[in-house]
């Protein structure tokens, strides 16, 4: 096994991830990974604050993005 210098934080990460992918497989160290991330916001706040919309604003809305 290769001798990794723990003060150099781009080596630890470079061979942490090639640890991951070979032990998890690129999917499985993406899901990893994923866990990690606390998101940010308030999603209850920001659900109740949002004005609902109506399902023709919604249409308008998926086919200006379709577009």
């Amino acid at each position: 096994m290769k001798q990794v210098n723990l003060n150099n934080p781009m080596e630890v990460r470079t061979v942490g991830f090639s640890a991951l992918e070979e032990a998890l497989g690129p999917v499985g160290t993406t899901l990893f990974i994923k866990q990690f991330d606390l998101g940010h916001g308030d999603y209850t706040k920001e659900k109740y604050d949002t004005d609902d919309i109506s399902i023709e604003e919604a249409g308008n809305l998926m086919r200006a993005f379709n577009k």
